[in-house]
C-alpha cells in the first residue's frame, strides 16, 4: 500500500532480535549468583537492625578463666571473646562484650538488650524452654548454637580428703557454686536427693568462682562445681599453689556450650550457626580451641538446640 513503510526480512528481523537478546544476556553474565550459604550470602541474610549497627552486642559474664575473662589492659579474652571475633570478621561486623552478671545475660537477650550470649552457657532443654524444675514455664525460653562439648567436674582439695566423686558423695556437706549456673541447678536437685536419705546438702552460692574457691580452700565448703574447662585450668595454675585437684576424671554431667540468642531471633540464630561452621572448616576454629587447651571439647560443625 502506497505510503506505508515495507517490512524488514524475517531473517534481519530475527537477526535483530538475537542480537537485542545477546546484548541483555551479556549484560546478566556480569553479575553472578550469589551461592546459597556463601560469605555473601551469609552477610546479605544478617538481620537488618544489626547490619546497620555493624556489631554483634554480645553478653558475657568476664571472669571465668579460660573461657571469659579481661585480660590486664582490661580487653575481653578467652575461648569465647576470640570465636565470637571469627564469627563476626567472617560476617564483616565488629563484636562489642558487655560484662554481666551470669544470672542476667539470658534476661538481657530475651529483652533485646543483647544480640546474643557468649558466656559457657550450657544449652539444655529447659533453658530453651524457659521452664522450671518443675517443668512449668517461668520466661519465653532461648535457642542456642552449640559450639563446644563441655561437662561438670568437682574441684577439691588436694589429696581428696573426703574421698568425694560423686553428687551423692556431698550429701552431708556443703558446695559452693556459682549463681545461676547449670551447676547451681544440679546442687538443688541434689540438695532434694539428700533430704531423702536424712543428710542435707548445704549449698554456698556466689557471684564468682574465685569465690568459690575460697570456700573449699576454707573449708567451708568440701567442694566447688564447675565446667571442665575452668576446673581444669583452676588445678593447674601457680597461683593456686597446688591447693586443688579434680575429685574424678568423669563428668558429672556433660552438654554443650551454646551462643545464647532469643527465641524469635531465627534469622540471626541461622546465620550464625552457618558463620560457625565455616570458622570450624576454614581452621580458626582449632586454632583458639589450641590456644586455650581446651581440643577435646571441640566440635565438627554448629547444632542448632542439641542440649538435654
Amino acid at each position: 500500500m502506497p505510503g506505508r513503510p515495507r517490512s524488514a526480512p524475517a531473517p534481519l528481523r530475527t537477526a535483530a532480535v538475537l542480537a537485542g537478546g545477546g546484548l541483555l544476556l551479556s549484560g546478566c553474565a556480569g553479575a553472578p549468583a550469589v551461592q546459597p550459604g556463601s560469605q555473601a550470602d551469609l552477610r546479605a541474610r544478617i538481620p537488618k537492625a544489626v547490619k546497620a549497627a555493624g556489631v554483634l552486642r554480645i553478653g558475657s559474664y568476664l571472669n571465668y578463666v579460660p573461657v571469659d575473662f579481661k585480660d590486664p589492659n582490661g580487653a575481653p579474652a578467652g575461648l569465647d571473646p576470640e570465636l565470637a571475633t571469627a564469627i563476626g570478621n567472617y560476617l564483616g561486623l565488629r563484636v562489642e562484650f558487655a560484662d554481666m552478671a551470669f544470672d542476667k545475660l539470658i534476661p538481657a537477650v530475651q529483652s533485646k538488650q543483647l544480640d546474643l550470649v557468649m558466656s559457657a552457657v550450657i544449652d539444655t532443654k529447659q533453658r530453651q524452654l524457659g521452664a522450671a524444675d518443675d517443668g512449668h514455664q517461668v520466661d519465653p525460653g532461648v535457642d542456642f548454637i552449640d559450639y563446644f562439648l563441655t561437662g561438670t567436674s568437682m574441684v577439691v582439695k588436694t589429696g581428696n580428703p573426703l574421698n568425694l566423686s560423686t553428687l551423692d558423695s556431698l550429701c552431708g556437706h556443703a558446695v559452693a557454686v556459682q549463681r545461676g549456673t547449670i551447676q547451681d541447678e544440679q546442687a538443688g536437685r541434689q540438695s532434694t536427693a539428700c533430704l531423702r536419705i536424712g543428710k542435707p546438702l548445704q549449698i554456698r552460692q556466689f557471684e564468682d568462682d574465685d569465690q568459690a574457691l575460697a570456700e573449699v580452700a576454707a573449708g567451708t565448703a568440701v567442694a566447688d562445681l564447675n565446667d571442665y574447662p575452668v576446673a581444669q585450668y583452676n588445678t593447674m595454675q601457680p597461683q593456686r599453689g597446688g591447693r586443688f585437684q579434680l575429685a574424678s576424671t568423669h563428668f558429672l554431667q556433660s552438654g554443650p556450650y551454646g551462643i545464647t540468642v532469643a527465641k524469635d531471633n531465627t534469622q540471626l540464630r541461622d546465620v550464625l550457626a552457618k558463620a560457625l561452621d565455616q570458622v570450624i572448616r576454614g581452621g580458626e576454629y582449632d586454632k583458639i580451641l589450641t590456644k586455650w587447651n581446651v581440643r577435646p571439647g571441640g566440635v565438627s560443625s554448629a547444632v542448632v538446640n542439641g542440649g538435654l
